[in-house]
């Protein structure tokens, strides 16, 4: 078996481990970032194998460069996404938000006396 032959491209921008829905990016975040061994990582993904785990390690470490961009751009549009969702978060967690300032002022009033 050939290593590519665990991957499928979806596109540039998405690579997944075959048969999952998981893409190598989540794989590899836990492995370089997180210092996660490949056990930890395939029990913290139920729907791959060790062995796959173990192919995302070898593919990152024989294209190392390309790969840290592939990770990087991920990691940046991550980042890019939260802000803008914490800048305009949606109506039902404004809602959220609102409800929890109230409690939270409920509470200071109430330590008060």
């Amino acid at each position: 078996m050939e290593i590519e032959d665990y991957f499928e491209s979806i596109s540039p921008e998405e690579i997944r481990l075959k048969g999952t829905r998981i893409g190598i990016e989540h794989i590899l975040y836990e492995y370089i970032y997180c210092a996660r061994t490949a056990e930890t990582i395939a029990k913290q993904f139920p729907t791959v194998t060790l062995a796959q785990v173990y192919a995302t390690i070898l593919y990152y470490l024989e294209n190392q460069p390309k790969i840290e961009k592939y990770v990087g751009d991920w990691l940046a549009y991550c980042l890019r996404t939260e802000a803008e969702y914490d800048r305009h978060p949606s109506a039902f967690v404004r809602k959220l938000r609102q409800i929890k300032q109230q409690r939270s002022d409920t509470r200071k009033v109430e330590q008060f006396y």
